[in-house]
Formats: structure tokens, sequence, C-alpha cells
């Protein structure tokens, strides 16, 4: 008889979140345990093709061989990208007064901004 090791796999949306926790034998790779668990029939905007995957916050592939006690988290897409998001705050900042506008650092409210 095979011993079985226990995961965990997990995906949230914004107003629903899972974390299943299942048996699998050793050997079964991320996303024979995904399929498994269900998570798919729960929600089904999850593509693997699209999808990233990581095991315990780190970037895992599809093929990786799953140990005892790991968490398979199911990653959603990225709605914006992170760069663009912080150069608009940026500009913002700038627009209000809230940053220099030569060197892009906070300006001391003690000096006025000069």
């Amino acid at each position: 008889m095979t011993d079985l090791i226990h995961i965990e796999v997990v995906y949230g949306t914004p107003t629903k979140q899972e974390l299943l926790s299942i048996p699998v034998s050793p050997g079964t790779t991320v996303e024979q345990a995904i399929v498994e668990s269900g998570i798919m029939e729960l929600f089904p905007e999850i593509d693997l093709k699209k999808n990233k995957v990581g095991i315990w916050n780190r970037a895992a592939k599809l093929s990786e061989e799953l140990q005892d006690l790991d968490r398979i988290e199911v990653y959603r897409p990225l709605i914006a990208d992170p760069k663009e998001v912080r150069k608009r705050r940026a500009e913002k900042a700038k627009e209000e007064g809230r940053a220099d506008k030569v060197t892009g650092g906070r300006v001391n409210p003690l000096r006025g901004g000069s």
C-alpha cells in the first residue's frame, strides 16, 4: 500500500476564497493535484494555460512533483502592470505637490517643497 501525502490547493477572487485539503499519491504533479482537487469546477475561470501557479509563494511548473504538506496556489492574472501603476501614482504625487518635481522624492512639509 502506498502512503498518501497531504496537500492544499488554494485560489481566491476578491469575493470568494477556497482552500482545499486533499490526499494524493506520491509523485502527483501540480497539474494533477489541481484537477483532482475540484477547484476548477468551483472557479471555471481557472485556465491552467493562462494562470500561473506556485507552491508556498514560489513559482512552480505544472509538471513539478509535490511533497507532503505542499500548498499549491493558483494565481489570478494581473489586472494592471505594477510598474505602470507606480509610475502613475508618482506622477499624481508630483502634480499634487506631494513629491519633488525634479527628484521625485517626498516633499518636506516644513520646507514648503523647495
